[in-house]
């Protein structure tokens, strides 16, 4: 786990990194709910550009952030091409695919850029907190506004262990690796499979060990409440002020 951590560590030298948890996520929350209200797309990319903006202003790798949003992104451009083809009713264009003719419309194209920009501008708000906030303190601030422990616990030891089981995966894949079981796309799969299965296997075994371990210490089902520091006045002033003025701009647009 050490060296994923490694790729991060010159994030907390960033201004916004010292800013509380509890702060970013309910300023991005707020902000989250204007961009899934907006009813024009200008807002929602205009949020999306100021997070990636402030994403690769945070020394995040190119190669992480495009990692990061290929999945919404062509989740994007699905729900646009799908909008364009299949929804709306005044023409625009037509195209011929295999004997079968796609008409395009002009405001289902207008309704898919909304909700793309929508998932974009989402996407890059908790991208912007995700790589400015240490997991377990986000997972507190979580905890200080009443979401239920249960969520929050799962959430820890999902974080916690995830990194162990793709250790394990790495050292199977490449022993595979090694004795050429990826040569082929037969054997491949049947590689494939095989690793899945050993992971099934080790998840398990940990699961059991671990529950084992943590019982012998004192665990009783509900983890230790998190300690906040109070929060600074000059945080959430700056916050409010900030959230502030995007919504005025949000209602100018």
């Amino acid at each position: 786990m050490h060296h994923h951590f490694n790729a991060y560590r010159h994030h907390a030298a960033h201004p916004l990194a010292s800013v509380d948890a509890r702060v970013k996520l309910v300023s991005a929350l707020a902000l989250l709910v204007m961009v899934l209200s907006a009813q024009g797309v200008a807002f929602p990319l205009a949020v999306a550009a100021l997070g990636l903006a402030l994403c690769l202003h945070l020394g995040t790798p190119l190669r992480i952030l495009v990692l990061r949003f290929c999945e919404p992104l062509f989740i994007a451009v699905m729900v646009l091409a799908l909008k364009t083809f299949f929804s709306g009713t005044i023409p625009m264009f037509s195209i011929g695919v295999a004997g079968w003719e796609l008409v395009g419309h002009r405001d289902g194209l207008a309704a898919g850029l909304l909700i793309a920009g929508r998932i974009v501008g989402g996407v890059s708000l908790l991208a912007v907190v995700g790589f400015s906030t240490p997991f377990t303190e986000l997972m507190g601030a979580l905890s200080w506004l009443r979401v239920p422990q249960v969520l929050v616990d799962v959430a820890l030891f999902a974080w916690r262990y995830l990194f162990l089981l793709l250790e394990d995966a790495q050292v199977v894949y490449n022993a595979q690796k090694n004795r050429l079981g990826y040569v082929g796309c037969r054997r491949a799969l049947s590689s494939l499979g095989t690793l899945a299965g050993v992971l099934v296997i080790k998840a398990f075994d940990n699961s059991q060990s671990i529950t084992t371990a943590m019982v012998q210490r004192g665990y009783d089902g509900a983890m230790p409440a998190s300690v906040h520091r109070p929060l600074r006045a000059v945080e959430v002033g700056s916050a409010f002020l900030l959230v502030s003025a995007i919504a005025v701009l949000r209602l100018m647009s």
